[in-house]
């Protein structure tokens, strides 16, 4: 009988520890990089979203006034008064016809957002300050200049 020959080189039997690490190191540095990345992206798709949103219900608040010559007291008599941000949070809104500047959003020097509405989302923190360049609010989703302006707080 003969004597069966067993291959005693290690390198042609597999990965050896060092390959190993190796990998799991790229792994790991690829989804260093690209988790936070991926976040970025669907936080940018949310606000995206509440932009949209505040547009729309802006425009169904025109068409309010524009039939009944003043501003709905609420967002539920337009029908919206359960809607949610993409954060899971009611959007804010307040009429100040009505209710006057006391308790409108606010710029940098103070002066109020808008003369018609104030129509915002808290943001991802579900936080917000009445002057705008406070920290709670700089991830606010606004509507500001009477609706020429919608996007984050930290961009106005």
């Amino acid at each position: 009988m003969k004597k069966q020959k067993y291959n005693t080189n290690l390198s042609t039997r597999g990965l050896t520890l060092i390959e190993l690490i190796m990998a799991i190191a790229i792994v790991g540095i690829l989804a260093a990089i690209g988790v936070p990345v991926y976040q970025d992206y669907k936080e940018q798709i949310r606000v995206d979203q509440a932009i949209s949103d505040i547009a729309v219900i802006s425009t169904k608040i025109g068409a309010y006034y524009q039939d009944d010559g003043t501003y709905p007291d609420a967002l539920a008599d337009i029908g919206l008064g359960g809607q949610l941000d993409p954060w899971g949070n009611p959007y804010r809104y307040l009429n100040l016809d009505k209710n006057g500047n006391g308790g409108a959003r606010r710029d940098k020097n103070l002066n109020p957002l808008n003369s018609d509405f104030d129509l915002y989302s808290t943001g991802k923190d579900n936080k917000t300050k009445l002057p705008i360049t406070q920290k709670d609010s700089l991830d606010d989703v606004l509507r500001a200049n009477d609706g020429k302006f919608v996007d984050l707080a930290a961009k106005y």
